[in-house]
């Protein structure tokens, strides 16, 4: 189902098709059979109750023989699945097959220890209430399990500033927790960690820490956080862009076993 924001992009939609259809001379049941799917699911899309896949809307258009006027709706239908910023990418990560991160601040959220979380939230300022505190500790746990603990798990590659490592955010003990986790967590085999070093004298992610989420059918989407803003971006061009950064940023960072070393070695020094 769509969000609140996207529901009127579905509804618009829903009313266009229902239009061409009847144009067309064409019953739920007549249109459903041409395009794979039953009237019920057809009145679902004309009810703006269920939003389509692309793939359905490219085949509507053709039967209906709708000029793109349904094709057009694509790139606004795909926004429409997911809420905007940070909770659409926790709804994709749970579907995703590959995920890249780069962090250039802190650990990664699927990456912190719980007691790194708190000491992260004991931060912000305004100080944040305590059952607060309690309830983003747990989503950040919750967002881990839906990550790590299904099958199969995506493939995930996280790249992240040396001096990532090296803040000692809520003091020696929890660093080093967080350190001894990375290297545990670094040895599985569906997760590559590397780690750019601070005398690298390249860095292709100045631009700040993104993530890339990609879904069953190949979509890309791109998360990056602004000035107060979380964005989602699905569009191919800027996706790909920042697919191609990443391969950059990932091949002038250590090698995965090169970052190990120095994740060890930052752990003998606390």
């Amino acid at each position: 189902m769509a969000t609140q924001a996207g529901q009127g992009v579905v509804a618009a939609f829903g009313k266009t098709l229902k239009t061409l259809r009847t144009r067309a001379g064409l019953d739920r049941e007549e249109l459903g059979g041409q395009l794979g799917y039953s009237s019920s699911t057809i009145a679902s899309f004309e009810q703006g109750r269920r939003i389509p896949s692309p793939r359905a809307v490219e085949q509507a258009d053709e039967v209906l023989h709708a000029d793109g006027l349904l094709t057009v709706w694509k790139g606004q239908l795909e926004k429409a699945q997911y809420p905007a910023g940070f909770p659409g990418l926790m709804e994709l990560e749970k579907t995703a097959i590959e995920l890249l991160h780069y962090d250039k601040f802190v650990v990664s959220g699927l990456l912190q220890t719980e007691a790194y979380m708190r000491a992260l939230f004991a931060m912000r300022r305004p100080l944040v209430d305590r059952e607060l505190v309690e309830r983003r500790v747990r989503t950040r746990l919750t967002r881990q399990n839906d990550v790590f603990g299904r099958r199969p798990e995506p493939l995930t590659s996280f790249v992240m500033d040396e001096a990532v490592l090296r803040h000692r955010y809520g003091g020696k003990e929890v660093l080093r927790e967080q350190l001894e986790y990375l290297l545990m967590i670094g040895r599985h085999p569906h997760i590559d960690l590397q780690v750019m070093p601070l005398e690298c004298e390249d860095n292709a992610g100045m631009s700040g820490p993104f993530t890339i989420a990609t879904r069953k059918d190949g979509k890309q989407f791109l998360y990056y956080e602004g000035a107060h803003q979380m964005t989602l971006e699905t569009e191919a061009e800027k996706t790909t862009v920042a697919a191609v950064r990443f391969g950059v940023v990932r091949s002038q960072a250590l090698t995965p076993r090169e970052s190990m070393v120095l994740i060890e070695k930052l752990r003998g020094e606390l």
